[in-house]
């Protein structure tokens, strides 16, 4: 068995998943100008959280983004990250076609096992939360395999929610653990609660082991697309870490479970961005002394936006670069993105402001509080036209002494009346 200390800083690789154009329907509006992954969240795009935590692990040179969309999506957001990281090797690998969460790291496992790394984090690219990297990186270490004393092979990050499990029990893969946090039963969105324990989006594996088990997975799926008496349609380039990996690891031993309290929210619909806001929010310091308006604590404000001191920020709002804030202007529980403006004496709560959008005199734009830890609104909507936030997509006008309350408006319209509850399309 390895030394532990050296085993800890041995070489680890940081794949992000995520995703691409084909699966980013529930993110729509706001998808429509910018993939969910680079969405700000507090002022960073949500890649952008991922992958700072990361650079402080001196283990990890190399950060691989797997995902469906065209190259040039990420190519200013790159370029960006190099300079802000120059420790970490950020590379983005596009799929010839949408592969699950685990056909892409078999289809790239040459590329990921590139410098021998013994341990590969892998994480899904549309959650919030603390990530806990170093520990989870120490949890792997100390971990022996109950059985047969040998080191961990996978270790997935569970986010302890109780009282949301037993009656949403689908939303989210069950893990169930004995008393050593050694994973006995995986259950991908069962039809009953089995775990308070749900599946957080982030794993660290062995790497020759988990590639070795996608291959096992992609060998047996090849089999059946040549059994000329298997009747179901089978794509066996497709493959799910969550769905044909995860349920078989309790098997092999040495599939651990790294339970936390932390806050954690997956971003899936586009008023989910609000809640993750507010979390992030909470969870770090922002200086706005430079700011002569009122302000309500926790508020992110680009340096380069323009507030009137008589307006009033916040709590849980964030502006980004740009936006012009008049005179009067309540701004509550809301994202306001790149170059947006809004006139004198108006309102905006629990909304989100895309991008060159302007908004009148005398405006009332509202959606409904959505709480970050809100045992209804935690597990998404299900349908936009319910949507408990306003959305203005990118290049909307909104008239003078309008109120428009949960509506989603998709880009280039004009909203010249009251609006309430719609799609503006």
């Amino acid at each position: 068995m390895p030394d532990k200390k050296s085993s800890s800083a041995a070489n680890t690789k940081a794949i992000i998943l995520v995703g691409g154009d084909l699966r980013g329907t529930r993110f729509r509006p706001l998808s429509l100008n910018t993939p969910k992954v680079l969405f700000p969240i507090a002022g960073k795009p949500l890649l952008s959280h991922i992958i700072e935590p990361i650079s402080k692990i001196q283990s990890i040179k190399d950060v691989l983004i797997i995902g469906f969309y065209e190259n040039s999506v990420f190519k200013n957001f790159l370029c960006e990250c190099r300079e802000q990281f120059p420790n970490l090797n950020i590379k983005y690998l596009r799929e010839y076609k949408a592969l699950g969460t685990a056909g892409g790291l078999f289809h790239f496992r040459d590329e990921i096992k590139r410098n021998n790394p013994e341990k590969i984090f892998v994480i899904h690219g549309d959650i919030i939360c603390s990530f806990p990297f170093k520990e989870i990186l120490e949890f792997f270490t100390k971990q022996q395999d109950y059985y047969d004393d040998s080191e961990a092979k996978a270790v997935v990050f569970g986010i302890d929610v109780p009282k949301y499990l037993a009656s949403h029990p689908h939303t989210f893969g069950a893990i169930v653990a004995d008393k050593n946090n050694k994973v006995i039963h995986y259950v991908e969105k069962p039809e009953s609660k089995l775990s308070n324990i749900i599946n957080g989006g982030i794993y660290l594996f062995n790497s020759k082991y988990i590639i070795n088990k996608i291959a096992e997975v992609k060998h047996s799926k090849d089999e059946l697309v040549d059994d000329v008496t298997n009747v179901d349609p089978i794509d066996s380039d497709v493959v799910s870490l969550e769905n044909d990996i995860l349920a078989k690891l309790p098997d092999d031993g040495g599939f651990y479970v790294f339970k936390s309290g932390s806050y954690w929210r997956q971003i899936k619909r586009a008023a989910s961005a609000l809640p993750a806001n507010d979390l992030v929010l909470a969870n770090t310091k922002t200086d706005n002394s430079s700011q002569k308006c009122e302000i309500i604590e926790p508020v992110f404000i680009h340096p380069t936006a323009k507030i009137a001191a008589s307006a009033k920020i916040g709590p849980n709002v964030s502006i980004g670069p740009y936006c012009v804030i008049d005179e009067g202007v309540r701004v509550k529980n809301s994202i306001l993105l790149e170059n947006v403006e809004i006139n004198e004496d108006s309102l905006v709560l629990y909304s989100i402001i895309s991008s060159d959008t302007k908004i009148g005199k005398w405006v009332r734009i509202e959606g409904t509080e959505i709480k970050a830890n809100d045992p209804v609104t935690y597990f998404e909507v299900h349908e936009i036209k319910f949507s408990k936030a306003t959305i203005l997509s990118s290049n909307t006008f909104i008239n003078d002494n309008v109120y428009v309350k949960n509506c989603v408006v998709l880009p280039n319209k004009e909203i010249k009346v009251d609006t309430k509850l719609e799609i503006i399309m």
